[in-house]
């Protein structure tokens, strides 16, 4: 009896994580949309904080393979050139490795700055991949890019505590139950 408890007890808690986990990307994917008149660089770019808060505590592959689908979700939320797929797949690869290493704790303001290089790191990706497949002016996307990556730096590494800290709670929390 008892463990049949246990095992109804996990499987719900993988369940709810499950939904936590997926209604987390939802609310990023319905944060994305939100737009300040007037301000369009002040904008936060939430998949991005997704992957970088996700990668913070997984391995390698577990922060490519979420860059990977949050970047394919982008994708077909905005549009498919320049893939978003690559630049977050970089970056939930790299958030991983810079964890493995200990170069970096797990607090707000380590992944706030993670996220500010994460950011910039993305654009900078992006603004390559325009620059190969586009038929956009070099000397236009690369200023065009100066712009996007400094102010989608600031603003994610500015809201990715907000994400960082019921999330970060939420996993520490399920790895304690386990």
């Amino acid at each position: 009896m008892l463990n049949r408890q246990t095992r109804l007890h996990r499987t719900s808690l993988t369940s709810l994580n499950w939904l936590i986990t997926i209604g987390s990307v939802g609310l990023c994917a319905l944060l994305s949309f939100i737009h300040l008149p007037n301000l369009p660089l002040l904008v936060p770019d939430w998949f991005l904080i997704w992957v970088v808060v996700w990668s913070v505590k997984r391995s390698w592959g577990q922060g490519v393979l979420a860059g990977i689908a949050l970047g394919w979700i982008q994708d077909g939320l905005v549009s498919a050139h320049p893939s978003h797929a690559v630049s977050l797949a970089l970056v939930g690869g790299l958030t991983a490795l810079m964890q493995k290493q200990r170069f970096v704790s797990e607090d707000f303001i380590s992944v706030a700055l993670i996220t500010f290089a994460m950011a910039i790191l993305q654009q900078t990706i992006i603004a390559i991949q325009m620059t190969l497949g586009s038929g956009f002016p070099l000397e236009e996307i690369w200023q065009h890019h100066r712009q996007v990556a400094l102010s989608s730096a600031i603003m994610s590494s500015l809201w990715a505590p907000l994400l960082y800290a019921p999330l970060n709670r939420w996993w520490t929390w399920l790895r304690e139950q386990e």
